[in-house]
């Protein structure tokens, strides 16, 4: 929930409510709050709209997304998350 913790972050430093960010990105209200709660996950171009509403940095906002939907699956097969991750790194690096 790093992504979910560093939006409702940066929402509040803009003193910014919810409902106008889910009017921002077009989407109702309680989508954004599930998103901000770490319930639902945001779609990539929601990230960079995000970024571009809470003048963030886009790569940050975009890191953290990739790492919770990582972390997710990873969660789910923690036996060999480890070792799948190695690879995918080997493979990123090519």
């Amino acid at each position: 929930m790093m992504f979910a913790d560093k939006i409702k972050q940066l929402r509040e430093q803009k003193n910014l409510l919810q409902r106008q960010m889910s009017a921002a990105l077009e989407i109702d209200s309680g989508l954004y709050s599930k998103i901000e709660r770490g319930d639902r996950r945001a779609k990539r171009e929601q990230v960079l709209k995000l970024a571009e509403i809470l003048n963030a940095d886009k790569d940050e906002l975009l890191t953290l997304w990739l790492a919770d939907q990582l972390n997710q699956v990873a969660d789910n097969e923690k036996s060999v998350a480890a070792e799948a991750f190695k690879i995918a790194q080997q493979q990123i690096e090519k």
